[in-house]
């Protein structure tokens, strides 16, 4: 891997380490939340019996763990690059009673695994993240039987996905944040028209397809919308760590403000959107 790469992806470790205690403290909730991404994952890849499954960027363990509970003799391996995201996993298996389930850190840029491995790969959330999403697609292809099946979720458009432009927006509005560089993990580096799709064919994967999946973030109130996002989202909190107090109460309150506006006395409830991406080796 290039060294830019490498940086790219050290400095992935490093975040998702130092965020694994908020990912923790809102498991249940961010869990509830990207559920129905999970879900439409698993209906996708429809997983049973002795399949041996990969769970890449698997964070807390989903949908790895809710795979490994509907297998019979099969098993789910889940890998990320944060270990303490992975420890968090490993806790949820053992007080779930799963047992088939197993954790490995590594990087999905040259996974330690031979060829035609797994009967299926399961990855919520992880490509925008990834250094090289193509040698990323091409390693999970690699490490898939012959006629295997993969399945992945990334967000889609900011224009659907209140839930985190709401506050994004707000700081960007409020304070010069310099573009990342192109190719640079984010949000919404895959939701370009056609971006997954294409990345997948190129990889070598065939019967691709897509399908969109709508969520909500069940905050109810804005309190909770403005606590959960400084305990699990890194952007915001790098923005905001730049923020003197005043700036930082200014966005606050227009936060609130929008969030007044869009939902009133009703729950605060704002809508996500994803894709799903489905192939076979």
């Amino acid at each position: 891997m290039e060294l830019h790469l490498e940086q790219i992806r050290d400095k992935q470790k490093e975040v998702w380490n130092k965020f694994s205690p908020g990912w923790k403290k809102w498991d249940v909730f961010m869990m509830d939340f990207l559920k129905p991404m999970g879900d439409e994952i698993i209906r996708e890849l429809h997983p049973s019996g002795s399949d041996v499954v990969l769970d890449v960027a698997s964070g807390t363990g989903e949908p790895g763990l809710a795979i490994a509970s509907i297998l019979d003799s099969g098993k789910v391996v889940s890998i990320d690059l944060s270990e303490e995201m992975l420890k968090v996993a490993d806790e949820k298996a053992k007080a779930q009673g799963i047992k088939n389930f197993s954790t490995i850190v590594c990087d999905v840029s040259g996974l330690p695994f031979g060829d035609n491995t797994f009967d299926v790969v399961s990855c919520r959330m992880g490509f925008m993240f990834f250094p090289d999403m193509l040698k990323a697609a091409q390693e999970m292809r690699r490490v898939l039987k012959p006629g295997g099946r993969i399945a992945t979720s990334i967000w889609d458009v900011p224009e659907k996905n209140f839930w985190i432009t709401s506050i994004m927006g707000t700081i960007n509005r409020n304070m010069q944040i310099p573009p990342a560089p192109d190719g640079a993990p984010g949000m919404f580096r895959c939701a370009a028209k056609g971006f997954m799709t294409n990345l997948f064919t190129e990889a070598g994967f065939k019967n691709v397809s897509q399908k969109e999946i709508t969520g909500f973030l069940n905050t109810g109130t804005a309190d909770v919308f403005w606590e959960v996002h400084n305990d699990v989202g890194a952007p915001i909190v790098a923005a905001l760590s730049k923020a003197d107090d005043a700036m930082k109460a200014k966005i606050k309150s227009e936060v609130y403000e929008l969030l007044h506006k869009k939902f009133g006395d009703n729950p605060v409830n704002p809508e996500a959107s994803a894709l799903v991406i489905y192939g076979e080796k």
